[in-house]
């Protein structure tokens, strides 16, 4: 274990971040998946709470190994892995699952070892490197919409299109980031607005298209629809029933909470150990512990631009924002949701939430992260030892 502490590199204050938020997800998972271990567990609680151990564990192997690989190696493994991605999103959407009538086709399930796996969420952390590495290679050069069409917005559009049907939040939030990432790369506003105006297009006439339907597409559009409705109307019925009890947990937390496990809300919620989980640290906690976890995302966001400024080149500052970004504005749309900011997405609250899927990929961005800042470190240890005074210096300054 000594060797392992001494070989992680990277900044410190986000492995310490990470870690942190980690180990305060173990008490809220353990209590609200109670009712999840009753009725898969044949009661005993106690195998949640080393399922999710045991994510975490994998999610860590995974951040450290990520971590020790030149980031460098990432331009490349993301050409590689685009065309993977776009079969595995392929063959998730060709199994044609369906919950409550509506399209579900999410996850994808590992025979070997029985795993399943949402593949769009690894698709999402593909796309971002992918991204990255394409601005950084045309920084100085002279952008062509045309030139930028089939590189750029050719695997964004055919990974979009595939996620769309069955996910539609992670969808938009993946459009969302990938405009934030190539504006910051300085690709031109006109030829943004045109990309803009074709993604709603598009989903305009994949919205109609699905309502001429009477399948499970007409009825995941339809829920969509509702949602929105709902949501703008402050409509009560039971389409909210989810959000109407995560106001109530949250409103029975006050300052200082329940206590650990005595959440009455997490019986009544379905999701209270992945969607909602931040509605039951309210309630259990309170106020106090859920601006806690608030300010560790906003730290991490700030450790995440510190990385990105001090990176040596712009692959590295393009990597880190775009791995690093969706995962403190996912975290803010889970609480969004749970205190009726938002309508209802389904997104989990990355390394708090219960879900193998979520945890890994979040390490897996996490680890990317700290590849770049690692290289910085390796830098400034090569000047301190060269000894050049002026170097040395600056650093100090």
């Amino acid at each position: 274990m000594q060797t392992v502490f001494k070989n992680i590199k990277g900044d410190r204050l986000i492995w310490a971040i990470v870690a942190l938020l980690a180990i305060l997800s173990f008490l809220p998972v353990y209590s609200a998946a109670s009712d999840l271990a009753y009725s898969k567990y044949d009661g005993n609680t106690f195998i949640a709470f080393v399922k999710h151990f045991m994510h975490l564990f994998l999610g860590f192997a995974i951040m450290y190994g990520v971590h020790k690989i030149p980031y460098r190696y990432f331009k490349g493994l993301s050409l590689v892995m685009i065309p993977i991605v776009l079969v595995l999103l392929v063959i998730t959407m060709l199994q044609g699952t369906v919950m409550g009538g509506a399209s579900a086709s999410r996850w994808i399930k590992i025979p070997v070892v029985g795993v399943s796996f949402q593949t769009s969420t690894l698709a999402f952390v593909v796309l971002m490197v992918y991204v990255a590495r394409y601005m950084s290679k045309i920084k100085d050069k002279e952008i062509t919409f045309k030139g930028s069409i089939l590189p750029l917005w050719g695997p964004v559009f055919m990974i979009l299109a595939l996620i769309l049907p069955s996910n539609f939040s992670t969808a938009a939030i993946m459009f969302l980031m990938v405009m934030i990432l190539v504006f910051l790369g300085g690709y031109p506003l006109r030829y943004l607005a045109v990309i803009i105006g074709t993604g709603l297009v598009c989903l305009v006439l994949f919205v109609m298209a699905a309502k001429l339907t009477s399948g499970p597409l007409n009825v995941k559009v339809t829920t969509w629809e509702n949602r929105i409705k709902n949501y703008s109307n402050n409509e009560d019925t039971q389409a909210d029933y989810q959000i109407e009890k995560a106001k109530v947990a949250i409103a029975s937390g006050e300052i200082w909470g329940v206590g650990p496990g005595k959440s009455v809300q997490k019986h009544a919620l379905p999701q209270s150990s992945s969607d909602f989980i931040f509605a039951i640290i309210i309630e259990e906690y309170g106020l106090l512990g859920g601006f806690t976890i608030m300010i560790l995302y906003m730290w991490l966001l700030f450790r995440i631009v510190i990385a990105a400024q001090k990176s040596d080149t712009i692959f590295g500052k393009l990597l880190v924002i775009g791995v690093g970004l969706p995962i403190v504005f996912q975290a803010l749309i889970n609480m969004a949701v749970a205190v009726e900011l938002f309508p209802v997405t389904g997104q989990t609250l990355p390394l708090i939430s219960s879900g193998g899927t979520s945890i890994w990929m979040t390490c897996l961005a996490i680890g990317i992260i700290l590849s770049v800042s690692a290289k910085r470190e390796e830098i400034k240890e090569r000047e301190i030892n060269d000894g050049n005074p002026l170097e040395i210096l600056s650093e100090a300054i």
